[in-house]
């Protein structure tokens, strides 16, 4: 792998920047790190407002200044200067950022990573092949998914097999990159947007209950840090038998005592229809990424 290489964000809100911090921590916070070998030595985190701006360059711990440049507004000129470039703003947005003038020719060639769910390589690469008449090298442009994890090196990203193999200097620095701040899974293009809604939307549905439970143990005397507090113990302790192999209706049934509390709540879940309304939590976001 080649140091020495800049990635530039364009769009640094929350996903970009749970990616960066992540990447920081991971990979430059220890004295150590700089004998680390490592693809990247610098970012460019580029903002839609100077007031964006501000707030990042603010919250950088000082140790990793150096390694950051903060800019607001200047999308086509922080291409220009990166190596590799992600992606990191809404996806609607797609059309106005990628036909600005001088989009083509800064991405020409280059290693492009969208983190724009619903939006293929192939939407991306028309918008830009029409945002300038004059003649480049396409970009390789590859879709990663990555979750709100990535702040604390715990996403699930999954990245869209390409039709086209990268080169491998490419691929060796999407995997560095969230192999960082993570897992990677590949999936085809079929799975992209259900896995895109498994990764990210699902997580947040999963809020849902939680803050349930939590109300529940509010109403029965438990003061909600307190709850909080032994519900992600149990979390932790329930993702470690799900890993194990254990399938969730043989865990469900393995504490259903006769006449005990877990088959009471159980059933309290199953005659309001929970189940299914997850079922279709998943199948409605899917189907919006596919309008």
């Amino acid at each position: 792998m080649a140091a020495e290489k800049t990635v530039a964000f364009i769009g640094c809100g929350n996903m970009g920047g749970a990616i960066l911090n992540g990447v920081l921590d991971a990979a430059f916070k220890s004295p150590d790190s700089e004998q680390q070998p490592r693809p990247i030595s610098k970012f460019i985190a580029c903002t839609k407002s100077a007031g964006s701006a501000e707030r990042i360059q603010a919250a950088l711990p000082e140790e990793f200044k150096s390694y950051v440049k903060v800019v607001s507004s200047k999308i086509v000129e922080s291409m220009q200067e990166g190596d590799v470039v992600v992606l990191g703003f809404k996806p609607f947005m797609a059309d106005d950022v990628l036909s600005m003038e001088g989009v083509k020719e800064a991405l020409a060639g280059k290693l492009v990573i969208s983190l724009l769910a619903g939006q293929t390589p192939q939407n991306l690469l028309q918008i830009i092949e029409k945002s300038d008449a004059k003649s480049f090298a396409p970009p390789m442009v590859i879709q990663v998914i990555p979750n709100m994890g990535a702040e604390f090196r715990q996403s699930m990203t999954i990245i869209r097999a390409p039709e086209t193999p990268l080169p491998a200097e490419m691929k060796d620095i999407v995997e560095w990159i969230f192999n960082q701040v993570g897992w990677i899974k590949y999936l085809p293009e079929s799975q992209m947007d259900v896995g895109s809604v498994l990764v990210g939307a699902a997580l947040a549905t999963l809020t849902v209950p939680i803050e349930g439970i939590l109300d529940g143990c509010v109403a029965e005397g438990i003061k909600r840090p307190d709850a909080m507090e032994m519900v992600l113990r149990g979390i932790r302790g329930l993702s470690a038998a799900l890993e194990a192999g254990i399938h969730p209706a043989v865990l469900r049934e393995s504490i259903s005592s006769p006449r005990g509390c877990t088959i009471q709540a159980l059933l309290a879940l199953e005659r309001a229809g929970s189940r299914a309304d997850y079922a279709d939590a998943i199948i409605k976001g899917t189907q919006h990424l596919k309008k």
